[in-house]
């Protein structure tokens, strides 16, 4: 079994800072915004700064990779990003069509690519 988990005090450490205060802030959106109207100015706030994170994330992303992602030429990353957009449009606006469609050029690409 310790082959398969590898170092459990590395996980326990991950599941401790990482999941547990972020599953607190997701539990307690839920409580509170159950209540909230999906129109209400709050919420389409809300849902325009998440879209502008995600927007500075991918810019980032796209003109200064990390690690391994730096070894993908710029043309894929850039078409990646044009497939994901386009995606995002004909899926009605959907963010996670988008993203799931540039991962999947960007994916598709590399391997052709080697």
């Amino acid at each position: 079994m310790s082959g398969f988990i590898g170092d459990w005090h590395a996980l326990l450490i991950l599941v401790v800072a990482g999941f547990l205060p972020n599953e607190v802030w997701r539990w307690a959106g839920l409580w509170f915004g159950s209540g909230v109207d999906e129109g209400s100015e709050v919420l389409v706030w809300v849902r325009a700064v998440a879209t502008a994170i995600l927007a500075g994330v991918i810019s980032q992303i796209l003109v200064q990779p990390p690690g391994a992602l730096a070894t993908v030429p710029e043309l894929l990353r850039y078409g990646a990003v044009a497939a994901g957009f386009a995606a995002f449009m004909l899926a009605r606006r959907s963010t996670f069509a988008g993203v799931a469609c540039g991962e999947i050029v960007l994916l598709a690409g590399k391997w052709w690519l080697g």
